[in-house]
């Protein structure tokens, strides 16, 4: 009988070890997986980073360029430590205890907003960045592509034509067919080499130009004819899309009148017209009560420096969006009315604050 229960015993204590060297393996695996797909989103985000560095033409290490964004927060954050200990240090009514809450709202709240503006700057930058080489590649694509088919009805063969074609005024295409060129050198396909060319831009046009230049290769057809008339059809376009620019000029002009001018004037018009309501009921002398009603003229209902906040808010709002609809009306493209935007806000305020000095040179005298 004792030996019967030592045996089920250590039979017992073998099953549970094996048991727990399972779980063990099993804890383990979980945690490599972890660890594996947490590598795995980083790699993937750092591959990202650095496809959009390349399509902006950023030669720079994409670990490198997130260490600089960490530590230009952590800079930041020293900054308004130091300004808040300053302040404090010259106010002893704040204690130990407030000032800890405020640093670590500093150094948790205000870092990570600090952090994810930073990235967003950033992103915006080389969304900008990629459209506008996008705009630069477009613009002399027709003609490189007519330089392209000269050589090629010189009797050169299409890699070396591409080659040749370049120029240094077309700047950003040139460097893009240098590389193309420098592919097929080292035994890249020159059809791969000039896919991945146009998958660096989203443009159409560019696409599809690829696109009928690879087939035409495929094909064996006459490259020289086929890229002169793929450079006609893209001046075409030009054309036509100049002339859509031209036939919508009216909306524009009414749109930049309405935000630049009118908007502007009517605000410092109602300004002024506010200016002028509370110094009358300051020194009108009306009665408390009239018949059965009480009515009080000692004091307006809106202030007139809150009346400039949401006058100087709705004008900056209000040309934001009148930007990109100008833009998207003229060009087609929202991007391209980034460039806009700063124009309109710093004219349109500025012409606010110039009409209320003058309708306040005006009219200042009524009261």
């Amino acid at each position: 009988m004792k030996i019967g229960k030592l045996f089920n015993s250590l039979k017992k204590t073998k099953e549970q070890n094996q048991m727990k060297r399972v779980e063990d393996k099993i804890k383990l695996y979980r945690k490599l997986k972890r660890k594996k797909k947490k590598k795995l989103i980083l790699e993937h985000r750092r591959n990202k980073l650095k496809y959009y560095l390349e399509r902006a033409g950023f030669a720079v290490e994409s670990h490198k360029l997130s260490k600089v964004i960490f530590d230009l927060c952590i800079f930041l954050n020293f900054v308004i430590s130091f300004y808040l200990i300053y302040r404090f240090s010259t106010d002893l009514k704040y204690g130990v205890l407030y000032v800890s809450f405020i640093m670590f709202f500093v150094w948790v709240i205000v870092f990570t907003a600090l952090l994810v503006v930073l990235w967003l700057l950033f992103y915006l930058i080389i969304d900008l960045r990629i459209f506008q080489r996008k705009v630069g590649v477009e613009e002399v694509f027709a003609d490189f592509l007519q330089l392209t088919s000269a050589n090629i009805k010189a009797g050169m063969p299409i890699d070396r034509a591409l080659w040749y074609a370049v120029r240094p005024q077309f700047g950003i295409l040139a460097k893009e067919i240098e590389t193309v060129a420098k592919e097929t050198i080292t035994g890249e396909d020159l059809d791969g080499a000039l896919k991945r060319f146009a998958g660096k831009y989203d443009s159409p046009m560019l696409t599809r130009s690829v696109n009928l230049l690879v087939e035409g290769i495929a094909a064996g057809g006459e490259i020289g004819d086929l890229l002169n008339k793929i450079s006609v059809d893209i001046q075409e376009a030009k054309i036509m899309k100049k002339e859509l620019s031209a036939n919508v000029t009216t909306y524009v002009i009414f749109i930049t009148f309405a935000t630049v001018i009118a908007a502007p004037l009517l605000f410092a018009l109602s300004n002024q017209l506010l200016i002028i309501l509370s110094n009358l009921m300051l020194k009108m002398d009306i009665p408390q009560g009239v018949g059965n009603f009480n009515i009080n003229f000692s004091e307006v209902g809106i202030s007139i420096k809150d009346f400039r906040i949401f006058v100087i808010t709705c004008l900056f709002i209000t040309s934001y969006f009148s930007s990109i609809i100008i833009a998207t009306i003229k060009k087609g493209e929202i991007k391209a009315g980034f460039r806009y935007i700063p124009t309109f806000i710093v004219v349109t305020i500025s012409l606010f604050l110039i009409f209320s000095a003058v309708f306040g040179k005006v009219f200042g005298g009524i009261i």
